[in-house]
């Protein structure tokens, strides 16, 4: 585990096997359960909260574990461009399961790798919707970071 620190957002943590990422935490107003890192993936995540437009699609995710729908909900995510968003109902049918939306918001609600797979630029139909723990406020600044409100 690594944890990085991010002014004004708090610590979050990375968990690696190698170069692949297994979990990561954003940041939060919490104390660190480890030393601060000295990784590349670390000194990325601190540019992209700086305001910095930085793409994580070249970092390896361990998605041993999932099902080949949730593969694909991970690559429809992926693929949803800095700035943009969809709607869980348009994410399902980019997963190529037009009819699953409340699939798509468990997998975006158990997301590993919140930024790498960047499950904040799903909204629900109807608004921004939730995340998780961090709750909506935590959402809409992201999205506000990225200028897609």
């Amino acid at each position: 585990m690594l944890s990085y620190e991010v002014p004004g957002w708090g610590v979050g943590e990375l968990y690696l096997d190698g170069e692949r990422l297994l979990y990561h935490e954003l940041p939060s107003a919490r104390a660190s359960r480890a030393e601060a890192a000295k990784h590349p993936l670390a000194a990325r995540l601190g540019r992209y909260f700086a305001g910095e437009r930085v793409v994580f699609a070249d970092v390896d995710v361990d998605l041993s574990w999932g099902t080949e729908f949730q593969v694909a909900l991970a690559q429809a995510l992926r693929a949803i461009p800095y700035g943009e968003t969809v709607t869980y109902g348009e994410l399902a049918a980019l997963a190529g399961h037009p009819n699953a939306q409340r699939a798509a918001g468990s997998f975006c609600a158990a997301n590993r790798f919140p930024l790498v797979v960047p499950c904040h630029r799903v909204v629900a139909a109807g608004g921004l919707g939730g995340y998780g723990s961090l709750g909506g406020e935590y959402k809409r600044r992201l999205l506000e970071l990225e200028h897609a409100l």
